[in-house]
């Protein structure tokens, strides 16, 4: 199943000590390239959670970002009324012997165990954001092998273009050689000098052999099978997709370099412009 490497997903988890929120984008990059953003109460976890992407994701510059929300009506600080209770009882108990002691609120508030913050369970928090993780790769995954289709409907239809140029070119060369040939054959006959039968056919098959492209079509044939094999692969194929357009340009590049004819060098230009827009897809598959 062929991926891009563009995509964007998200998801929210309720957990006790509020909701947890996990993004997940990407852009094109040659290899994977991870950025984590993590709660204070998250950051131990940020080995497990590069793990859990690497597995399912092989190229593309992601950033995972996870935000955790206190509960609405609800702030992170919060009064032990236990301990309040205690001071109160004791300045009772001392406002006969110093009545002119005052507290201030905000000393009041430093004293140790007065304010406290709601305390979290780690292990289930990390075990909510791992679950939680997994729910959005799974979507992240999914709209990549959405994105991913489109993209190769449009490689497919390229390469079958590249694939009928091959052909055309093909039924034309042996009508491009036997013109080729009787027009060199017509400027020899204008020679003042007669030629000898057995060296001009000699020099005709070395000349005609120069611009043979059999080969060169043999192997466009053969790229474009491999390419319709890799299509199906169900494996992450960019950079495999990438080496085989080189190959590509390259009998392409030959095949422009060999042409007499203006309807093979046509061809070879046509080839060119279908290979720049097979690579332009290339470069967003994983």
């Amino acid at each position: 199943m062929i991926r891009s490497m563009t995509a964007f997903a998200g998801g929210e988890s309720a957990t006790p000590w509020g909701s947890l929120g996990c993004e997940l984008r990407s852009v094109n990059h040659r290899f994977l390239e991870l950025g984590v953003r993590l709660p204070d109460e998250l950051r131990a976890l940020e080995p497990a959670l590069r793990e859990r992407v690497a597995a399912r994701i092989a190229r593309g510059k992601l950033d995972l970002t996870l935000r955790l929300r206190a509960p609405e009506g609800e702030g992170g600080l919060q009064l032990n009324a236990a301990r309040l209770r205690e001071l109160s009882e004791l300045a009772l108990d001392l406002d006969a012997r110093f009545p002119r002691l005052r507290t201030e609120l905000t000393e009041l508030l430093q004293f140790p165990g007065v304010l406290q913050t709601q305390s979290t369970d780690p292990a289930a928090l990390q075990a909510a954001a791992l679950e939680l993780l997994d729910r959005v790769l799974d979507e992240f995954v999914r709209a990549r092998e959405r994105e991913g289709a489109k993209l190769a409907a449009v490689i497919t239809e390229r390469v079958d273009g590249i694939a009928a140029i091959a052909g055309e070119v093909r039924t034309l060369m042996p009508v491009i050689r036997a013109g080729q040939r009787s027009k060199l054959e017509g400027r020899l006959a204008d020679l003042a000098q007669p030629v000898d039968p057995g060296r001009l056919e000699q020099e005709l098959v070395l000349w005609l052999q120069k611009l043979d492209v059999d080969e060169e079509l043999d192997r466009l044939d053969a790229h474009v099978s491999e390419a319709r094999r890799v299509l199906k692969l169900k494996e992450a194929v960019g950079r495999r997709l990438d080496f085989l357009l080189q190959e590509f340009n390259r009998e392409a590049n030959t095949l422009g370099s060999k042409s007499v004819d203006a309807r093979s060098s046509a061809a070879a230009v046509e080839l060119k412009v279908l290979i720049d827009q097979v690579r332009e897809q290339i470069q967003n598959i994983e």
